[in-house]
């Protein structure tokens, strides 16, 4: 069980774990530098290269960077235990549709992102103290 400063700091942490990870997927030009990598990387893994994305891919990709910029900007600025409650559903089905990805295209480069997004997930489900969770309450 944690306290709520403890859980504040692993909601923080996770913040800051999301910008450094997703910056690059909030513009399209910062992704294919970042695709190109990824695709290098994914065949040093094993696997093929990663397809080639059209208009369209970059603005998914660029939408979703630029979401979860804004909501980690949040949870670093006030990360209130409910965020991280929420943050981790989030990472919960992140999760999911990576492990979906890597069923159905088998890309090794998934395993790195599914594996700490299921820890972080799991570390902002984890239980808060009794007395943590009416302070928490209150701040």
């Amino acid at each position: 069980m944690l306290s709520v400063s403890a859980f504040r700091r692993l909601v923080r942490a996770s913040a800051i774990y999301d910008v450094l990870m997703t910056a690059a997927f909030a513009t399209p030009w910062t992704f294919l530098l970042l695709r190109e990598q990824l695709s290098a990387l994914n065949v040093r893994l094993g696997g093929v290269p990663l397809p080639l994305f059209v208009p369209f891919h970059l603005l998914i990709s660029s939408l979703l960077g630029s979401v979860v910029l804004v909501w980690s900007a949040l949870r670093i600025l006030d990360p209130q235990p409910r965020f991280g409650r929420y943050d981790a559903a989030a990472r919960a089905l992140f999760s999911t549709w990576m492990a979906w990805a890597l069923v159905v295209t088998g890309q090794p480069v998934l395993w790195l992102f599914i594996v700490p997004e299921l820890a972080w997930g799991l570390a902002q489900s984890l239980p808060l103290r009794r007395a943590a969770v009416r302070e928490g309450a209150r701040a």
